[in-house]
């Protein structure tokens, strides 16, 4: 039979202030599921991206050990293969949001436990201008939180930072005029926040009912929040994010395959927690079943 090849692509910033101890432990339930491992450790933002693109081809599974910004990286390099090999995750970040979503567990020889069952499932890719993302692509209040926290504090206060940088947002919140086409459907006003979404978390602050988010069925979970115009509106938003109720009037919730953003307005993005500077025209389109995961 023949040995299946694995490649390791570590980020070795993520999650810095975390014991290394359980990744020999991950790495060796790997190697006795009958893996032969080789290890790369990343140097330079972008270096995932380049080496799962570049190397992913010659292996049968490629295990991104990192946080959420480490996987996207290594699947955006591996979506540019015409046969990309499976891929695996080993959540080290200090969020980890699509790692809820995914149910992997944070404890990297648990979550290469669930790996080595070699039970595969199929998940949606989404492609804003182009560059690939794996759970969300978002704009507005709280986005910059997502890609500003510095890594020291994201390494050692987790959640908290986000909330910390996203408290800084408040001095500065405003609405955004935008052009949407969702589907066939236009949905053009003023925007606080959006999010179109593969997944049940966002930025570990906002959270999505998991019976509503189907992970591989070529449509995203779009959420538009709308400026209020009073302070009874601004009330009924919160009470409606807090508790989900993402139906509620005043909210735009829709599952959507494609959607066109147009404004004349600086609106910086955040992938899958990484900036993604301001363009004029964002499309975003949903490649379904894109990749392949063990989980």
């Amino acid at each position: 039979m023949k040995q299946r090849k694995l490649l390791m692509i570590v980020n070795p910033r993520a999650g810095k202030s975390k014991s290394r101890g359980p990744l020999f432990d991950a790495a060796a339930v790997l190697s006795q599921a009958g893996y032969l491992l080789s290890v790369h450790m990343t140097a330079a933002p972008g270096d995932a991206a380049e080496t799962a693109r570049r190397e992913g081809g010659r292996y049968d599974l490629v295990v991104a050990v990192g946080g959420d910004g480490t996987l996207n990286e290594v699947a955006s390099g591996l979506v540019r293969l015409r046969r990309p090999p499976l891929l695996g995750y080993l959540p080290q970040g200090s969020t980890n949001d699509f790692a809820a979503s995914l149910r992997v567990s944070g404890d990297p020889a648990e979550a290469a436990a669930a790996i080595a069952r070699n039970v595969p499932r199929q998940l949606d890719v989404g492609f804003w201008n182009g560059r690939s993302f794996l759970y969300v692509a978002s704009f507005g209040a709280f986005t910059r939180s997502s890609y500003a926290a510095p890594q020291a504090a994201k390494n050692a206060l987790g959640h908290f930072a986000y909330i910390l940088e996203g408290m800084k947002d408040l001095n500065t919140l405003r609405p955004y005029q935008l052009r949407v086409t969702a589907g066939e459907e236009r949905l053009d006003g003023e925007y606080l926040f959006g999010a179109v979404c593969n997944s049940t978390s966002i930025g570990g602050l906002m959270k999505l009912d998991p019976e509503r988010v189907v992970l591989d069925d070529g449509l995203f979970e779009m959420l538009l929040v709308p400026s209020p115009k009073t302070a009874a509106d601004l009330q009924s938003l919160v009470h409606a994010l807090l508790n989900q109720e993402y139906d509620s009037q005043g909210l735009i919730f829709r599952h959507v395959s494609s959607i066109r953003l147009e404004t004349e307005e600086d609106l910086p993005w955040s992938l899958d927690g990484e900036y993604a500077p301001s363009v004029p025209v964002v499309e975003i389109e949903n490649r379904r079943q894109g990749l392949t995961m063990l989980l």
